[in-house]
């Protein structure tokens, strides 16, 4: 819920998602997510204008927010771990695949890709791949050995899960119970069995983990340059 240019990175995530045409969502909450609930509440309820009868206590809205989401959000425990979260999401996500997504990094990677490559291959289970930005800056050198600072954040090496992942139902059932972790006890086995793919993005991911972090990515909205807008 902490925010970028007055939204919360969970409401940049989902318009990334809306604008490749995914319009159902399922949250599941944990620790405050009582917040998230009221955040939402809140959003349809105060979005568009409003006609107020204080006598009657009636409140009628003029129009509605554009976006036009259906979101559940559904309680999976305070102290649940991630595949835990995913397997009381079960009765929900029912039969079908689905695509899995973590709340805390922002990208503009190409949703309409990542689900063809997943329906190609025929494996469990897809993730993003992502070069992480480096902690450090960069010096870029120059013929006759001058060098030059750069401060922004440079690409890192290896390859890390981005978040962006893509489900067959089937993975449901590799999931024993609350204290799952989706990544070490899930991935790390679908992995080891061969039944685990890779899809690489090399354009824009970003996490949002430190304060540094998060200052650079209110600094790209504020100067209009956010590369995961790809919403109007």
């Amino acid at each position: 819920m902490v925010e970028i240019g007055g939204y919360p990175v969970l409401w940049h995530i989902m318009k990334h998602y809306s604008a490749y045409g995914f319009k159902e969502f399922v949250v599941a909450l944990g620790y405050k997510g009582e917040m998230i609930k009221r955040y939402f509440v809140d959003y349809i309820t105060l979005s568009g204008d409003l006609t107020v009868s204080l006598g009657h206590g009636h409140v009628k809205r003029h129009g509605s927010p554009q976006d036009e989401w259906t979101v559940q959000l559904i309680d999976t425990g305070k102290d649940t771990q991630t595949g835990g979260r995913i397997a009381r999401l079960a009765p929900i996500l029912g039969d079908e695949p689905f695509m899995l997504t973590y709340g805390d990094g922002v990208s503009n990677i190409d949703l309409n890709e990542l689900l063809a490559f997943h329906q190609g291959h025929g494996k469990t289970a897809t993730i993003s791949a992502v070069r992480p930005p480096s902690r450090f800056g960069g010096l870029e050198f120059a013929p006759g050995g001058s060098v030059r600072f750069n401060e922004k954040p440079q690409m890192g090496e290896g390859w890390i899960n981005g978040g962006f992942m893509v489900m067959e139902p089937r993975v449901l059932g590799l999931i024993d119970g609350d204290m799952t972790n989706f990544e070490a006890d899930v991935l790390e086995r679908l992995g080891l069995e061969g039944d685990l793919m890779g899809f690489p993005h090399t354009d824009f991911w970003q996490c949002m983990d430190t304060l540094r972090e998060l200052r650079f990515l209110r600094a790209l909205w504020d100067e209009g340059r956010a590369p995961w807008v790809t919403w109007q």
